[in-house]
């Protein structure tokens, strides 16, 4: 597999450190207001990189961390006038269910940085003690020009960054570019050597990635965004505090942009995850990034998620016909050694070209879709085994989402009166019980040749947008 390192600025071929191991961390969010789109972005990736590592064989330890302590929660909590361990949880959860919703794989760890506050205090002490970093009047920075590779990442030298100015100034730093890794804050900090107060951003993620996967690490990833000044201050901490190198394989997500302006909370142009996943699904709004090549820019419109659903949904409706018509998804074939399964494999290794990948998926929908036009059972159970282990892969979830108890209840209501025979006792069942009970008789009245009332629980079923379908083993049923 080869990747795009952000460092070399070159396609490199992935080498783990240990062997079959591979160690990643990606940066989480500051859990301080609603996920985006932009968030989706990156998830989505760096998921989906995970879920091919796997697929490749690799054992991968995944982590993304939580940032929990921020000036952006600290204001957000005053703005409230509530606590940032109340504003912080709110969001996190908010985050998690997002990120569920989009069937996006839970990290193997996800360390908070309020837990974590020790080993940056040790890795501060180290940065002291070896000369990197200064105390002043509770404050502590790290000396940028004490590291001779800054700048390496973003690829900007010293000199351009002193007269861009693009780094915050004070006058007690010693230089303008040095940056914070402890700040003092007696209203809402923390204890530590220097002052009551709270560690800098980046200094957060040096020591989560350390304390987690080791001082060394095979891939670090984040949007591009953070890659000045996140990342870039990362590496020169980590190094000086480590002695050694901090990562191997840098990479970054493109931009997700609403008329060509990158999207982001301080711009307000920003569309929440959950407002999307009212009007598309989860597997749309996947397959809409994964369309695009992860490190370019995406721009965000109706006509694009549009075609992404439409697009989701050729692929979903043929892979739910062929597995119908195979009778369902045991006893599928071995598909690893197919054609497809290498196109797919030389597209993803070619850095994670998913454009291409998805394409091999398309092809073999429109295999399956002619196997059952054709009766042909041994190509359709070929080609559906192959887009089942493939969307798998990029992280779709084929099944359709099941309805719930409640929703399933409501339709329900509304037609249960008309069955008059069904018993007192059977219109007291509530939701998937009432409609198991409501099949069972359907298909007793069928295997009687009481065509009336199977015909008439079709009719009604149909009348709230549920088709049932016969197959061989049993009576499937699914919304419209």
């Amino acid at each position: 597999m080869r990747l795009q390192n952000t460092f070399t600025n070159s396609v490199e071929e992935f080498k783990p450190i240990d062997g079959n191991k591979v160690s990643m961390y990606v940066c989480g969010p500051t859990v301080y207001d609603y996920p985006h789109l932009g968030h989706a972005r990156c998830y989505i990736t760096w998921d989906m990189l995970y879920r091919y590592l796997k697929f490749l064989g690799y054992d991968v330890t995944y982590c993304r961390n939580i940032t929990d302590v921020d000036d952006k929660i600290l204001k957000k909590a005053r703005e409230e006038n509530t606590t940032a361990e109340v504003i912080s949880r709110r969001y996190y959860e908010i985050f998690a269910d997002a990120m569920k919703k989009l069937n996006v794989s839970k990290p193997d760890i996800e360390p908070f940085a309020t837990k974590t506050l020790g080993e940056m205090i040790s890795i501060i002490k180290d940065l002291i003690k070896n000369g990197y970093a200064y105390e002043v009047d509770g404050d502590v920075y790290f000396r940028v020009k004490k590291f001779k590779d800054y700048g390496m990442l973003s690829k900007q030298p010293i000199e351009d960054l002193v007269a861009g100015a693009r780094v915050e100034a004070s006058s007690i730093k010693e230089d303008v570019l040095d940056f914070a890794l402890w700040k003092k804050d007696e209203e809402y900090g923390y204890p530590s050597p220097w002052s009551k107060g709270r560690p800098g951003w980046h200094i957060e993620c040096s020591a989560m990635s350390r304390k987690h996967l080791g001082k060394t690490i095979d891939i670090h990833a984040g949007g591009a965004d953070l890659i000045f000044p996140h990342h870039e201050n990362e590496i020169a901490q980590s190094e000086c505090a480590n002695g050694c190198k901090f990562v191997n394989y840098w990479l970054h997500n493109g931009f997700v942009t609403i008329n060509k302006e990158k999207m982001s909370k301080s711009l307000k142009n920003f569309v929440t995850i959950g407002s999307l996943l009212e009007s598309y699904d989860a597997n749309t709004l996947r397959f809409f990034i994964l369309t695009n090549h992860y490190r370019m820019p995406v721009e965000f419109c109706d006509t694009a998620l549009d075609g992404a659903k439409a697009g989701w949904k050729r692929v979903q409706t043929a892979v739910n016909e062929a597995i119908r018509f195979v009778g369902g998804k045991d006893n599928l074939p071995d598909i690893m050694d197919t054609d497809e399964i290498k196109s797919f494999k030389e597209a993803m290794d070619n850095d994670l070209n998913t454009s291409k990948a998805l394409a091999v998926i398309f092809e073999a929908t429109t295999n399956v879709n002619k196997a059952v036009a054709e009766k042909d059972m041994q190509n359709a159970k070929k080609y559906v085994a192959i887009l089942l282990k493939l969307t798998d892969v990029l992280g779709f979830n084929i099944e359709k989402e099941k309805m719930s108890e409640e929703e399933l209840q409501a339709k329900l209501s509304t037609i249960v009166d008309d069955m008059d025979f069904l018993t007192e006792e059977d219109k007291a069942l509530t939701g998937y019980a009432l409609m198991d009970r409501i099949i069972e008789y359907r298909n007793n009245a069928r295997k009687e040749k009481n065509w009336a009332i199977a015909d008439k629980v079709r009719n009604l079923f149909d009348s709230i947008s549920i088709v049932l379908k016969d197959t061989k083993e049993a009576t499937i049923w699914e919304e419209k």
